[in-house]
């Protein structure tokens, strides 16, 4: 069975991002997400790839379980679950200490920086996500 090793990525909580309730505000989870599967993409591929790709969101799907304050330390765990056809489907959990604040399911899209088309990663790129054994 192939398997993803999780990714971690931690967050640093900005002033700008506290809502007039004093919480961080719901775009902010976003942006992190952003940030953390570029980040994972950015740490396992070689330096060709990520100069000839790029990542564009297509869907995030964002359960909200807990506030997260202007202090708190915070670590978005990314798993890549599978990559099909140009897309890769990732599921990240941003938490802080052992309380869960947000689950995130998203999907993106390779795009050739070149061309601006949807493209799918060489096997040997995708090898470097999802060992095989």
């Amino acid at each position: 069975m192939n398997k993803a090793s999780p990714h971690t990525f931690a967050i640093a909580v900005d002033p700008g991002d506290i809502d007039f309730m004093g919480h961080v505000n719901n775009a902010s989870y976003l942006r992190w997400v952003q940030d953390a599967v570029i980040d994972h993409w950015r740490s396992l591929a070689p330096a060709e790839a990520v100069a000839q790709h790029m990542w564009v969101a297509l869907k995030h799907e964002i359960t909200y379980l807990r506030p997260t304050f202007l202090d708190d330390e915070v670590i978005a765990t990314v798993l890549l679950e599978r990559f099909q056809g140009a897309r890769a489907f990732y599921e990240t959990v941003i938490r802080r200490g052992e309380d869960v604040l947000a689950e995130v399911k998203s999907s993106w899209c390779c795009i050739d920086a070149a061309t601006l088309r949807p493209t799918r990663l060489a096997r040997d790129i995708v090898a470097r996500f999802i060992p095989a054994g």
